[in-house]
């Protein structure tokens, strides 16, 4: 999940994928920079690609699905 940066009333989005981009001038494919994002608003389905410096990721802990980071375990044997 991620949001747009500098935005407080951004909307929180899913990533979708890596989106290739071709360089005009090199004629290189960065296929590691930009993400296809997906997010509703109004029951209606957006969709819109992003530079990855523009997006902050952030962990959803909501609904359905719960992402979270687990705690280490310590062993002491």
């Amino acid at each position: 999940m991620g949001k747009i940066k500098g935005k407080l009333t951004a909307p929180k989005m899913q990533v979708f994928k890596y989106d290739p981009k071709k360089d005009s001038i090199l004629g290189l494919v960065d296929n590691d920079t930009f993400l296809k994002c997906v997010w509703y608003k109004s029951d209606e389905r957006n969709c819109k690609v992003f530079h990855q410096n523009k997006l902050i990721k952030t962990i959803e802990t909501g609904g359905l699905f719960r992402t979270f980071l687990p705690t280490p375990k310590l062993s002491l044997t």
